[in-house]
């Protein structure tokens, strides 16, 4: 059975590392070479980066950034924010990130999607998803859940899959920040539709929630910000607490 992976997300802004409740109200959490470094010898599996004013603003993500962190870094890292086109995605590969993740540019021109990962390989290419539930649908959210699409959340992963994404990286809105657990329910429909890897994200508070992310929903990666880049849960912790419920974690 396939180990399941901790990932640690840190959203930047202006080159720092903030996390904020559903989005909005940012606070400091650091320097993002030395939180990367931090987490790679804690024992995280991967790293995903996401630089949040990117596609607000329209400003590319920071090429320097990734070259930093990757000479510090010994796990796979995700580069997310602002990424539009094939030269984008060229650009932080040569810089030295191991996936890109693409969200509203791809809702924008799904064929984004298709082009990535022929180009570069369906391994290369995370499609993250921001969802929040509207008069009894999901439905997908751009610009860091600042705007809402026409998209159902559940087809819209499909005919991602359908193009060509290798993972996908779904965010609840509505757990998001709260600390309250993720959202199991709309994980587990969505994994049973797909045969892609599935990262949950959103909503995680306690040890108490990974454990019953995997064991509910079955996701392949669980991700989360705060509870780390504050100390509130330590990843070998974690891993030992996954262990113990007999979720296959790599200690």
């Amino acid at each position: 059975m396939l180990s399941k992976r901790i990932i640690p997300c840190l959203d930047v802004k202006d080159g720092r590392t903030v996390k904020g409740v559903n989005f909005v109200d940012l606070r400091d959490a650091g320097d993002p070479v030395e939180l990367a470094a931090q987490y790679a010898q804690q024992g995280a599996d991967e790293l995903v980066f996401l630089d949040i004013t990117a596609t607000h603003e329209r400003r590319k993500t920071m090429i320097e950034m990734v070259k930093s962190v990757a000479r510090q870094l010994n796990i796979p890292f995700t580069i997310g924010g602002g990424i539009t086109e094939i030269a984008d995605a060229e650009a932080l590969l040569n810089a030295g990130a191991d996936k890109i993740s693409i969200n509203s540019a791809a809702v924008r021109n799904p064929k984004l999607i298709e082009d990535l990962a022929k180009t570069f390989g369906v391994q290369f290419v995370v499609l993250a998803v921001d969802t929040k539930y509207v008069n009894g649908k999901n439905m997908v959210h751009l610009n860091g859940g600042r705007l809402i699409t026409e998209l159902e959340t559940e087809n819209w992963i499909k005919q991602a899959e359908d193009l060509g994404a290798g993972e996908i990286l779904l965010t609840s809105m509505d757990h998001d920040g709260t600390k309250a657990g993720f959202d199991c329910g709309l994980l587990s429909k969505v994994n049973q539709m797909i045969n892609i890897p599935i990262i949950a994200s959103g909503g995680a508070g306690s040890m108490a929630h990974f454990t019953e992310v995997f064991q509910k929903a079955n996701v392949d990666a669980a991700l989360a910000a705060s509870v780390f880049h504050y100390g509130e849960i330590l990843i070998p912790d974690l891993k030992q607490e996954l262990k113990r419920n007999h979720i296959p974690v790599r200690i």
